[in-house]
């Protein structure tokens, strides 16, 4: 049904959520799933950070200090030189980082992510070894593992200027948060030992090797190499006599960066939840069927005759109806009294195909009222290109409504007693068009005596989409009841046909709804 805010309730809504149950559960599963393998296939990274000050003055300055004017270079210098080959092959020279696996993130990960990054391992050594030349050394592999070091290095490094300040920021990340923390210090102390190296080249090419500035320089860079081991030095040992300072040393981070895995999960629950209720209504809103009796009423402005509970909610087939005949008592006691206030004899229950169940719905309805309200019924199948009342009530090798029609038979040995006030006319079999029996005045006649041989007749026709055969049947009986199926029958196609049975004055006296289900359980839909 069309979602409308003004009319529907709290248990049309329940409705629809319970009626797309199975999307809404598969959605939620879907993005959980998804959700929860994306996080075991997410291994934590861990982020640390060196602060420091782009600066070519101390308060207290050295005499080579004085030497220099103005050295300063832009923030974007900073950010290259600090990225640059001799700064990160220092620190990857330090630390060894050539010498880390090329799993190197196995150790840190879930075990899922773990299976994947060795399966991937075995391929990349597998290509490795088809693709190696004999002829390489351990220098040129120890060379190209430097560089591919340096290159990830590089890859996991970010220095980013802090707005309206002569300060910026370097940022290393790396799975295990000891090894961020050594990394971000060590690559900060290349950058001020860089630094100090360019300082030294412009001394020695102005005042010589033996200047007590360039000794004391070299001293400076002998020093600061020393602490080239990631540790956190004091304060003064980090700032350094360079032009640029080391404002604030990386600490050893406690949690790694992003969203909390548990906070996510938490969210994705809502979410998935939400689009799972959404995706329902869209689809409920898109869907063109019929999905309740007030659904018929709305869109076709026809009475609902009576619902027929889906079998599949009592575990019945339609042969096996005869022990819950009295789902059909509610329909029976509203077309008998239809039947006596509007003096009505005959009703040709039709719908959109066979499919629709209109078939069982006359022989089932025709059993109640004949065997428990005790009315005399008679049943004329009109099927004659798709019979079916004839299996249902297992009638076999007679005569039916075609060799009546035909003149191969009489109404009264074609007709089948199936009990005391129950009587059927069998489709029959026929080589000539059906059609062109149907719209013969010999069906008037047959019509006529069945009527009078019964208090109601029903006349089955179970495909409306027929319009010309269903109109010339609607003007030998006295009313027309139409079947829908809840979550079958289209709107705009059974809408459509109805307009024309009423172009043609068809007494159209109402609608049953088939397959009628009770999505929402009862012990919540008796409290709403």
């Amino acid at each position: 049904m069309k979602p409308n805010l003004e009319e529907n309730t709290l248990r049309d809504y329940l409705t629809i959520v319970f009626r797309h149950k199975t999307l809404i559960i598969t959605t939620f599963l879907t993005i959980m799933i998804c959700a929860i393998v994306g996080l075991e296939l997410k291994t934590p990274v861990y982020q640390a950070q060196v602060k420091m000050l782009i600066s070519a003055e101390k308060q207290t300055l050295s005499p080579y200090y004085r030497e220099m004017e103005s050295y300063r270079v832009g923030d974007l210098t900073q950010s290259e030189i600090v990225n640059s080959n001799p700064v990160l092959e220092r620190a990857v020279s330090v630390l060894k980082l050539y010498e880390r696996p090329s799993d190197y993130e196995r150790y840190f990960c879930t075990p899922i992510k773990a299976g994947l990054l060795n399966l991937t391992a075995w391929l990349d050594a597998l290509k490795g070894k088809l693709a190696k030349p004999d002829n390489i050394t351990p220098e040129k592999m120890q060379l190209y593992m430097s560089r591919c070091a340096t290159e990830e290095l590089r890859g996991n490094l970010f220095v980013e200027p802090i707005r309206d300040t002569d300060l910026f920021v370097i940022t290393v990340t790396d799975f295990d948060p000891e090894m961020a923390a050594m990394i971000a210090n060590v690559v900060s102390r290349s950058y001020v030992i860089f630094d100090l190296e360019q300082q030294l080249v412009e001394l020695q090419v102005k005042h010589g090797e033996k200047n007590p500035l360039v000794v004391q320089l070299k001293d400076n860079i002998d020093d600061m190499t020393k602490n080239l081991t990631g540790a956190i030095l004091s304060n003064t040992e980090a700032l350094g006599p360079a032009s640029v300072k080391i404002i604030e040393q990386a600490q050893i981070p406690f949690e790694p960066i992003g969203t909390n895995k548990y906070a996510t999960v938490i969210l994705v629950f809502f979410i998935s939840i939400f689009l799972g209720i959404v995706f329902a209504f869209g689809l409920e809103y898109v869907n063109q069927t019929f999905k309740s009796a007030q659904d018929i009423e709305k869109y076709l402005n026809l009475p609902v005759l009576g619902a027929i509970a889906k079998c599949g909610n009592n575990g019945r087939s339609p042969k096996q109806m005869n022990a819950d005949l009295y789902v059909y008592q509610p329909l029976a006691d509203q077309i008998y009294m239809m039947v006596k206030d509007n003096k009505l004899k005959s009703i040709l229950i039709t719908a959109l195909s066979p499919l629709e169940g209109s078939s069982n719905i006359i022989a089932n309805l025709s059993k109640y009222l004949s065997q428990e309200a005790h009315h005399k019924i008679f049943i004329v199948d009109a099927n004659l290109k798709n019979p079916s009342l004839h299996t249902v009530f297992d009638i076999t090798g007679k005569p039916g409504l075609a060799e009546v029609l035909e003149g191969k038979s009489t109404l009264e040995k074609a007709t089948v007693k199936i009990n005391e006030n129950l009587s059927v006319l069998p489709a029959g079999e026929t080589k000539l068009n059906p059609t062109t029996l149907l719209h013969s005045s010999r069906m008037q006649e047959v019509i006529n005596a069945a009527r009078e041989s019964a208090e109601m007749l029903f006349v089955d026709y179970a495909y409306l989409g027929a319009t010309k055969d269903v109109r010339i049947l609607s003007s030998i009986v006295d009313g027309i009841a139409i079947v829908a199926t809840e979550g079958k029958t289209r709107r705009p196609v059974i809408k459509a046909a109805i307009t024309l049975l009423k172009q043609s004055k068809a007494n159209i006296i109402g609608t049953i709804l088939n397959n009628r289900t009770f999505v929402i359980p009862r012990m919540i839909y008796n409290r709403l």
